[in-house]
């Protein structure tokens, strides 16, 4: 997954388009600097911000169609929930372990040539796995390396790509733009698994693997076709281990930062283990099959609730208060959550489902807005390779959790508990910030 977008600095104006052929990142800034009306949609109008932003919805349009053929295969070639847990694991727990050295390097070297190395080496792997499951008994240990493979890659590449992506738009246009790239996120994760499984039942994951590695060649094909400034220096001086762990430092030293990356921990960890264990739910509560076309809808329509909400941040509520969103998202989110872990009849669920949906993603989407704002760009890609790890890490750690606890209980229990901490984070969730940086950020958007 890609993550959200954020602000950026201003750098020298390179050369025009139409001088050199290629565009750069300081003329999309420049434009993106000024002010435009039009909410989610004013970051469509650059058009550098708009091939990239291509370029990732249809990257992340196959990477869901692989992972959703990667659990049926796993299943299938084992039949064992245990076993589609540790590939599970294997393709998100690399986000804990490397997500830190994703964002040193975010913030050292060239980000656009380290994100096109990671794009080719995770289109090679793609097309390892393809070739892994060819055989009649496929090697579930080649399997399992080759996705922690991947999940390396991806802790690399989205602390990158989330440094990269400011210098695309400007302070005016920030809330669309993370606000889009969210929504490119959930529309993906609809589209994506609906026709990786299709393809799947038709031809196979072979076919499916493959064009998944040949999606990556539109993220490549953008990123060579721009320029971009080199990463901001770092005036702490840091060097070795202390450097690695600045982005802890940043978010203890900022109450803002630190709180945000708080919530998104903990949030992650202890409320969202109800979306890995979505056909548990279903068929132990609502008797839906997580085979059949019903539970499909309801898994889609969780992800147009999360699409919508994704949006809303960035159209009617883009001039609203995101600290407030945010708190007040977690105690919406909590009380449809805990409508949706008693329900016993599948009807009223699929409109249930779609609220959770929406304001699960409206607070991602709010807090994530938050840090973006506060954090500078010299520590930019250390701290958001920490948000990568709280949103995406801890996720495959609540599930390997959350399953015992179910066998144990219930999953009405788990979904309960995770609602009664959404409702504690709503009041642990105070990101405002301070006066001074509040006046502070008044000044440079009238600047």
């Amino acid at each position: 997954m890609l993550p959200g977008m954020g602000t950026g600095g201003r750098s020298e104006p390179g050369p025009r388009p139409e001088a050199g052929g290629v565009e750069v990142a300081a003329d999309a800034l420049e434009e993106g600097d000024r002010p435009i009306s039009g909410g989610a949609l004013a970051p469509l109008r650059i058009p550098l911000f708009r091939r990239v932003f291509a370029g990732a919805f249809i990257s992340n349009v196959g990477s869901w169609m692989q992972n959703v053929v990667l659990g049926a295969i796993a299943y299938d070639l084992t039949d064992s929930a245990v076993f589609v847990g540790v590939l599970l694991f294997a393709q998100l727990g690399p986000m804990l372990l490397f997500s830190m050295v994703g964002g040193l390097l975010a913030d050292l070297v060239d980000r656009r040539r380290l994100l096109i190395g990671v794009a080719i080496t995770q289109g090679l792997l793609s097309l390892g796995l393809a070739a892994a499951i060819r055989p009649d008994e496929p090697s579930k240990g080649l399997l399992v390396l080759l996705v922690f493979l991947i999940g390396v890659g991806q802790s690399i590449y989205g602390p990158t790509y989330s440094a990269l992506l400011p210098v695309l738009v400007g302070r005016h246009n920030l809330k669309g733009a993370i606000a889009l790239n969210s929504a490119q996120m959930n529309g993906s994760r609809v589209i994506g698994p609906a026709i990786g499984s299709a393809l799947l039942s038709r031809f196979g994951g072979e076919l499916v693997f493959s064009l998944n590695a040949a999606t990556y060649l539109v993220v490549i094909g953008a990123l060579l076709s721009v320029e971009l400034p080199a990463p901001p220096g770092d005036p702490s001086g840091e060097q070795g281990l202390r450097r690695l762990l600045s982005g802890l430092r940043v978010a203890r030293e900022d109450r803002v930062i630190g709180r945000c990356l708080s919530v998104i921990f903990l949030y992650s960890l202890l409320s969202l283990p109800f979306i890995g264990q979505l056909p548990t739910l279903a068929d132990r509560n609502l008797g839906i099959e997580s085979t059949s076309p019903q539970y499909g809808y309801l898994y889609a329509l969780f992800g147009l609730g999360a699409l919508t909400g994704a949006l809303s941040i960035g159209t009617w509520l883009k001039d609203w208060d995101l600290e407030r969103v945010a708190r007040q998202g977690l105690l919406a989110f909590a009380g449809a959550l805990a409508v949706f872990g008693v329900l016993r009849s599948p009807g009223p669920a699929y409109l249930v489902v779609l609220v959770v949906g929406f304001f699960y993603f409206a607070v991602i989407t709010s807090l994530s807005t938050v840090l973006q704002q506060q954090v500078d760009d010299a520590n930019r890609g250390r701290v958001m390779a920490l948000w990568m790890m709280g949103f995406g890490g801890t996720v495959p750690v609540g599930n390997l959790i959350a399953g015992p606890l179910i066998e144990w209980t219930s999953v009405t229990t788990v979904v309960l508990f995770g609602a009664a901490t959404a409702v504690w984070l709503a009041w642990y969730a105070d990101v405002r910030r301070e006066p001074s940086r509040r006046r502070a950020d008044r000044t440079l958007t009238s600047a």
